[in-house]
């Protein structure tokens, strides 16, 4: 279950192939990515700032990764998390999940992504026009975290 962080973007293509590499058995393969939008609680959003833990954040992301494979029937999955000043339009994070069918590696694509924007020690401040601020955690984010208890 790799996970990274990191400053530089990927490619998609290139993650799911090495992912999805020699695993023969694999039926599905669910992913999630997120990027930064340019507009947020009614301001133009410019850039986003993202900061982290370096240790802590990966070491938690493992830790999701892990529950997931241990809760759902899948074979892998992949985190990539990127960090430093993102510019509207551009990838933040993917969630990757290898599995033998589409069900579960739906679910635990989702679990994942839900762990994560909860979890994981991540910081972000968004650049708009009005100004920088910091992005508070959602109350959607929390309460979709509730259907995993």
């Amino acid at each position: 279950m790799p996970v990274r962080v990191q400053t530089e973007d990927f490619n998609l293509n290139t993650e799911l192939e090495t992912l999805r590499s020699g695993r023969l058995q694999a039926g599905a393969v669910a992913c999630f990515v997120g990027t930064v939008r340019d507009a947020n609680e009614g301001s133009m959003v410019q850039s986003m700032t993202l900061e982290y833990y370096p240790g802590m954040t990966e070491r938690t992301l493992l830790e999701i990764t892990d529950q997931a494979c241990q809760r759902f029937d899948i074979i892998d999955a992949l985190v990539v998390h990127r960090v430093g000043r993102l510019l509207a339009g551009e990838q933040i994070v993917l969630v990757a999940v290898v599995g033998q069918h589409r069900g579960p590696a739906f679910a635990a694509c989702e679990f994942i992504t839900d762990k994560l924007k909860t979890e994981a020690p991540f910081w972000k401040k968004e650049t708009t026009t009005q100004g920088e601020r910091w992005v508070e955690a959602r109350h959607s984010d929390l309460d979709a975290l509730k259907k995993w208890d």
